[in-house]
């Protein structure tokens, strides 16, 4: 986990594309909460259920295999990119962003992307960061019914762009 860490914070730190989706997102969000909210107990619940700072938690319904529609925020950069105001979206994890650190992630810089039924955040984003997106759905599975996904293509494209 310490490796993944390093990675995501240089690519926060130093502007490079970025795109955590499930795990990738959990572990983003660990990842700013210690370096930049300072956090230094942060934790996940997987990983180390007696956790002092549970921010990524059991979630209260598991979403193996499920799919939600969601709400892209308007105004943010998550809205721009699927360009509508609903979608569908597949999952397979148990764990995610504990509710109760969302407040201290958004007052830290990070924004609400997309938001699921009861309004609860399942997309995050740096907006001062070139690419910087966290999604506790999993865009990347849209390959598996042979679609072309806008999160994806525009990840590819941020990352074919700062390529040398």
């Amino acid at each position: 986990m310490e490796g993944a860490l390093r990675v995501i914070r240089f690519a926060r730190e130093q502007g490079h594309p970025f795109l955590g989706t499930c795990g990738g997102c959990q572990h983003a969000v660990l990842e700013f909460a210690r370096n930049v909210l300072k956090i230094s107990g942060a934790g996940h619940a997987e990983v180390d259920p007696s956790t002092a700072e549970p921010v990524i938690t059991n979630l209260a319904c598991s979403l193996i295999e499920a799919s939600e529609v969601l709400h892209p925020v308007p105004g943010t950069r998550l809205h721009e990119i699927y360009g509508v105001d609903e979608i569908r979206e597949t999952y397979h994890c148990s764990y995610g962003l504990n509710p109760g650190y969302v407040p201290r992630l958004v007052a830290g810089g990070m924004r609400i992307g997309v938001t699921g039924p009861a309004g609860e955040a399942r997309a995050l984003e740096l907006p001062d960061h070139p690419f910087f997106f966290l999604t506790l759905f999993q865009p990347e599975r849209s390959a598996l019914a042979g679609h072309s996904h806008p999160l994806i293509k525009t990840f590819v494209a941020a990352a074919f762009a700062g390529s040398v």
